[in-house]
């Protein structure tokens, strides 16, 4: 497999720091070539970062070099090997088994690795045959651009490419690539894999490599890994509370999908909360609902627990590790939780009863489950002050959300009343909710729409959705359709971890 003869000119220089950590750490191989690639589709906003030539993204060799058929300059393949601990349980040495990490990019904004998802086998793929179907490749790649646009660290996707090569699921599906971007691709469960060798010199070279090339604050400290721990610890609770607030559910909180650096990372079974249900389980496959919306922050705390018994013999206290862990998760977790809830409620500064109000709104939430997007959206129009005798009519599109409007009623006065207590004007407050409260989120029945038409040939639904999904905070009326509750027939749609 050899670079293209007539790519354009102009191409970034790539600058491939995981390979030069020592071969153990992973294998250097190509991807497996997909025969007559064709882009389903591409994010010119992740283009840009990476600093693509527009007249690449035109070129036939695109699909071609992000099927994994060619190479970049300059581009060194490898799959890496990692750990982890799934649904709680020691799973042993995983790694990526069908994922290819092309290399690095470095540019004014930023340090980027590009890694094709579902390139082939590797000898991490555990039998399997290391390709992605079209299905799966679309979610990701809609999703993680979707969650970019709500804010929420994340890995980012470049573009689909897909192929009518079969592939055996639960029945013949067609192969498809996803080109994932991401400052970096380790794990939790990276370092798992060496702390359960005993191997603590490659356990010691990956953490002074997450140092010094994405972290190199932490070389400042008394004990550097235990601050990249409790770096870790923070960046983790952020997330956990970023995703509660827009109704995320990842689905799959194993070791080996959480990103050392905080971002959502392993795009599978994911959800988005619709009719509101603290248990609901996104996950067809988590019979036991391990990882249910309100299991979230637990399960992350336990999975920085696993993390910091990885890192003990650098940090060398098991007190110095765990309290990395506690006394950053759940304060970042809490506080970042509390500012994105009272911002989505137009709550203008804290106050002392606050986290009692917001937990009250959850159990309001709980007992009548109104389409947790909806809601919150609804919720921003509404004035501050309302006129009794035209409070029913003012207040109707929230309060048509609910059977018993009754009870509707009653919160909204109790919302209301906080309000009252940090005045605001009503139009500026309505605006920052309405920036803190999207109207856009992926719901499985739109990815679903977008996946069914991609298998008939047309991908158009895809682009359009990802045009849709960059701006979810924006009114954009052109998509009001994607802001709509489920349709009938999407009541029966179940992802798993094939998904």
């Amino acid at each position: 497999m050899n670079a293209p003869e007539s790519l354009p000119l102009d191409l970034p220089v790539f600058d491939n720091s995981f390979a030069a950590l020592p071969d153990a750490f992973y294998t250097r191989l190509n991807p497996h070539p997909l025969p007559a690639p064709y882009v389903v589709g591409v994010s010119d906003e992740v283009a840009g970062l990476l600093g693509l030539p527009e007249a690449l993204l035109n070129s036939p060799a695109f699909a071609e070099i992000f099927a994994g058929n060619r190479l970049l300059p300059g581009s060194e393949p490898l799959a890496a090997v990692y750990s982890g601990h799934q649904f709680g349980v020691w799973a042993g040495q995983l790694g990526d088994g069908r994922a290819h990490l092309l290399g690095g990019l470095r540019n004014e904004l930023g340090h980027w690795e590009i890694q094709l998802k579902g390139a082939g086998r590797t000898p991490y793929s555990r039998g399997a045959d290391g390709r992605a179907v079209l299905r799966s490749s679309i979610r990701e790649f809609l999703c993680s651009e979707a969650m970019a646009g709500l804010g929420v660290p994340t890995t980012r996707a470049l573009c689909v490419i897909g192929a009518d090569h079969p592939v055996r699921r639960e029945e013949i599906e067609t192969a498809a690539v996803v080109a994932r971007v991401a400052p970096g691709f380790v794990r939790f469960g990276s370092f798992e894999h060496w702390a359960s060798r005993d191997r603590q010199v490659e356990l010691k070279q990956l953490a002074d490599y997450v140092i010094d090339t994405f972290r190199p604050a932490c070389r400042f400290a008394a004990n550097p890994y235990a601050e990249l721990l409790a770096d870790a610890a923070r960046r983790t609770g952020e997330l956990i509370a970023h995703w509660m607030a827009v109704g995320f559910m990842h689905g799959v909180m194993n070791t080996d999908n959480m990103s050392i650096l905080g971002l959502t990372l392993d795009y599978g079974p994911f959800g988005f909360m619709e009719a509101f249900d603290a248990g609901h389980i996104c996950n067809h496959s988590d019979n036991h609902g391990r990882y249910s919306y309100r299991n979230q922050p637990a399960v992350a705390q336990w999975n920085l627990y696993r993390l910091a018994d990885a890192l003990l013999p650098l940090i060398g206290r098991p007190a110095l590790a765990q309290a990395a862990v506690d006394e950053q998760f759940g304060p970042a977790f809490e506080g970042k939780f509390e500012q994105l809830f009272g911002a989505k409620l137009g709550l203008r500064a804290k106050l002392d009863g606050d986290e009692d109000f917001i937990g009250e709104t959850f159990g309001f939430l709980q007992q009548h489950r109104p389409d947790f997007t909806l809601f919150f959206r609804a919720l921003s129009r509404l004035p501050g002050a309302v006129d009794p005798e035209n409070a029913a009519k003012t207040d109707a599109p929230l309060r048509d959300m609910f059977v018993d409007r009754s009870a509707c009623d009653v919160w909204l006065a109790g919302w209301r009343a906080r309000l009252a207590q940090t005045p605001w004007d009503d139009a500026e407050r309505q605006a920052a909710m309405l920036a803190a409260n999207p109207k856009y989120v992926l719901r499985n029945w739109l990815a679903e729409v977008a996946i069914r038409q991609a298998k008939a040939g047309d991908f158009s639904e895809v682009q359009r959705l990802l045009a849709c999904l960059r701006h979810p905070y924006d009114e954009q009326p052109e998509f009001e359709a994607y802001a709509a509750l489920p349709p009938d027939w999407a009541n029966g749609l179940a992802v798993s971890c094939s998904s």
